[in-house]
C-alpha cells in the first residue's frame, strides 16, 4: 500500500447494516422473522422511502426500504428497473467530511453528499466503483434524536412462530478484480482481509457483519447472497427468499 493510499484510509469506519429494496414492507417478515427469527429494531418514513430494520444474533441488522408516494424517488426507480433485492451497505464513520476527502483522494466519485441534519450526515459511492452495490457512508449522532426513525414504528406483523435469532454473517459479492476489492474494502474502508478459498473475507473489529468477495468474471459484478451461519441450514432449506429478491445461504462461520 502506498503512503498516499495509507493516508487516504477512512479511519474508524464500521459496517453497520445491509439494506434491501422491496416494493412493500409487508414482504419482509416472512423471511426476516419467519425464517431468520429477526426482532424489530427501528423504522419510519423518509422523504423518498419508508423503512425498517430487523436485528439478529450478535446485533447484526438488515434494513428494508420501500418506495413512498414521491413521484421520482430513487427507491421507486430501483424497484421498477431491478425488482426487489439488496440495495446498499452502510458504514458508520466518525467524520463525514474526512471520509469524503479520503474517498476522493483514492479516486472514488462521491454522490448524494448531505450534511443538512445534525442527527445524520451521509454520502454514497456509486455502484460502478463498488462492485455493483451502493456504499453509504454516514455520520450519526446518537445523542441527537432522529425524528424520522424510532423504535415505536408500526412494523408489519408476522403471525407465525419465529425461530431463534439467526446468526447473519454478512454479504457475498461477485467481483471481477480482487485488487479493486482490496482497494475499496481494505485500503479505503479499513477492513481486515482473511484469505479464504471460497472468497476473501473482510471484517471490521466492532462490526457484526462481514463482506466476502468472490472473483468471477463470467457475469456482472454484484451481490450474490446473504450468508447465514450453517446452524440455520435446516430452516433456510434451499436458501430461496423470492420476496426479498436474494438468496440466504448457510455457510461456515
Amino acid at each position: 500500500m502506498s503512503s498516499q493510499q495509507r493516508a487516504a484510509r477512512i479511519h474508524g469506519a464500521q459496517l453497520d447494516h445491509l439494506a434491501f429494496g422491496l416494493a412493500r414492507l409487508e414482504d419482509a417478515p416472512a423471511t426476516l422473522v419467519g425464517l431468520l427469527g429477526g426482532a424489530t429494531h427501528e423504522g419510519g418514513p423518509n422523504l423518498e422511502f419508508t423503512g425498517g430494520q430487523w436485528e439478529f444474533e450478535r446485533g447484526a441488522r438488515i434494513e428494508v426500504i420501500v418506495p413512498n408516494e414521491h413521484p421520482n424517488g430513487f427507491m421507486k426507480r430501483f424497484i421498477e428497473t431491478r425488482g426487489p433485492g439488496i440495495h446498499h451497505v452502510t458504514f458508520k464513520v466518525p467524520d463525514i467530511y474526512a471520509a469524503r476527502e479520503h474517498a476522493e483522494a483514492m479516486g472514488y466519485t462521491v454522490t448524494g453528499f448531505n450534511d443538512r441534519y445534525e442527527a445524520w450526515k451521509e454520502m454514497f459511492l456509486h455502484p460502478r466503483s463498488a462492485h455493483g452495490i451502493v456504499v453509504q457512508l454516514a455520520q450519526s449522532h446518537p445523542d441527537i434524536p432522529d425524528e424520522g426513525w424510532t423504535r415505536d414504528f408500526a412494523f408489519p406483523r408476522y403471525d407465525g412462530a419465529a425461530p431463534p435469532r439467526a446468526d447473519v454473517l454478512g454479504l457475498r459479492l461477485r467481483v471481477h478484480d480482487e485488487r479493486n476489492a482490496a482497494k475499496l474494502w481494505g485500503e479505503l474502508l479499513g477492513g481486515r482481509c482473511e484469505q479464504n478459498p471460497a472468497g476473501d473475507i473482510y471484517r471490521w473489529a466492532d462490526s457484526a457483519l462481514r463482506i466476502r468477495v468472490r472473483v468471477d468474471r463470467s457475469d456482472a459484478e454484484g451481490p450474490e447472497a446473504v450468508e447465514v451461519a450453517a446452524v440455520r441450514a435446516g430452516a433456510l432449506g434451499a436458501g430461496g427468499a423470492e420476496a426479498m429478491g436474494s438468496r440466504f445461504e448457510p455457510v461456515a462461520r
